[in-house]
């Protein structure tokens, strides 16, 4: 998946990357210094979340 129209031609992600637009780490609360590079933890959650974003 990745380098082609859809992807903005860039390359795929490792597999501990999550690429998120400007929206996506303003509408999460992520400080502007952290963007690019934050830790996150993946938990089996027991439930179904779903987040949606939409920038204004």
């Amino acid at each position: 998946m990745g380098c082609d129209g859809d992807h903005d031609y860039q390359p795929p992600c490792a597999n501990n990357i999550v690429d998120a637009s400007r929206a996506v780490w303003k509408a999460l609360g992520v400080p502007h210094d952290q963007w690019g590079g934050l830790d996150i933890t993946w938990t089996e959650a027991k439930f179904h979340a779903v987040i949606y974003v939409s920038e204004c």
